[in-house]
């Protein structure tokens, strides 16, 4: 059983969503416990798992607790594997009462934390998505032993060809632009109004240089107000949200996301699934998905000179662009892999089961 107080979706419903359904195709019996009308619900419910739905107020909503021990003793579960913080608390609680067997919070986020109990007297065993997010919570007192990381993995893409992409054609330009894009929610963090910042004069160096936007997000109208008033709307494309990402992502030359704060950063890997070369910030878990040098460029946060000379970098150097390119494909193929993903938790549940005497 999986619970989920959010009701939105993002990087972690999205995993959660693909983790269940790679675990059902391994024979596995999977449900899920969340908010009326949370979208990963939604979502998980189209795809035929049974879906249960509390309400979950507050982290001291008794009755949320009763309904989730009461379908945790009724349905056997062998695991609750909680994501949020209130699901965590309510969940937990109601795991311990019902005496599931192992009971599973997996951090997703680089915020700091603010319920250590989630993380310690609730839940059995933790999953982190980096080994920076796993550092981090050692260091806030998660037992050594009891916290493991299994990397965030993606299902194999679409497969679209430069010549296929529509995107060119759609921004009105040629093959000889060299277009850096970004996929991701346009929020506080993420980085794009660095980008913005550097954009003037490095296209003044680079004429055929091109920025593209995909995403939206609470900040979408503040950056378009910012693209506009620096003149730059004819090299900074914004495109909005996009259900054609294998599409877009084709007509890329290469990607980049100066983020501030990333748990491990799914973007990048999608860009490397894409062949794309990739420039990221080194910060938290960017840097276990990007090897400087190999399948892109790491630079400081914050540092427009590093920057902007990354970007000059690979612009100017299409060899390098497609060495990296194929470097990432691989990795992406092994290491950050959907099947690489449900295996290493499925081992995870049963090994920590057996630790319990109980697989």
């Amino acid at each position: 059983m999986h619970s989920e107080s959010s009701n939105g979706w993002g990087g972690q419903e999205h995993r959660t969503f693909k983790e269940m359904l790679a675990l059902r195709e391994r024979g596995h019996t999977l449900e899920l416990v969340c908010v009326p009308g949370a979208r990963l619900g939604e979502r998980l419910g189209a795809e035929g798992f049974t879906i249960h739905t509390t309400p979950m107020r507050s982290g001291m909503d008794v009755s949320a607790v009763a309904r989730i021990r009461q379908l945790l003793k009724e349905r056997r579960f062998d695991v609750l594997n909680t994501h949020s913080g209130r699901d965590s608390l309510l969940g937990g609680a109601a795991a311990r009462l019902a005496g599931t067997p192992l009971i599973v919070r997996t951090r997703h986020l680089a915020l700091a934390i603010t319920s250590r109990a989630t993380y310690t007297w609730l839940p059995h065993k933790v999953v982190a998505v980096s080994q920076s997010v796993r550092r981090y919570l050692v260091s806030e007192g998660v037992p050594e032993n009891d916290v493991v990381t299994i990397y965030t993995g993606i299902a194999k893409p679409p497969s679209v060809s430069r010549a296929a992409s529509t995107l060119r054609a759609e921004l009105g330009l040629g093959e000889n632009a060299v277009i850096a894009g970004t996929v991701a929610i346009l929020r506080d963090k993420k980085g794009h109004a660095d980008l913005i910042r550097i954009a003037k004069p490095l296209i003044q160096q680079r004429p055929n240089l091109h920025f593209v936007f995909a995403g939206d997000g609470p900040l979408f109208d503040e950056i378009r107000a910012s693209v506009q008033d620096n003149g730059l709307a004819d090299h900074i494309h914004m495109l909005g949200l996009r259900r054609d990402i294998p599409n877009v992502l084709a007509g890329f030359d290469l990607f980049v996301l100066p983020t501030h704060q990333e748990a491990l950063g799914t973007s990048f890997i999608e860009a490397m699934a894409a062949g794309l070369p990739v420039i990221g910030t080194a910060v938290d878990g960017v840097p276990e998905v990007i090897d400087d040098g190999v399948n892109g460029l790491l630079v400081p946060a914050h540092d427009d000179r590093a920057l902007a000379a990354a970007l000059l970098r690979l612009a100017d150097a299409p060899d390098d662009r497609r060495r990296m390119g194929d470097a990432g494909l691989r990795i992406t193929q092994t290491r950050f892999s959907v099947d690489t993903m449900a295996n290493e938790m499925a081992a995870f549940y049963v090994s920590s089961l057996s630790e319990r005497g109980l697989a």
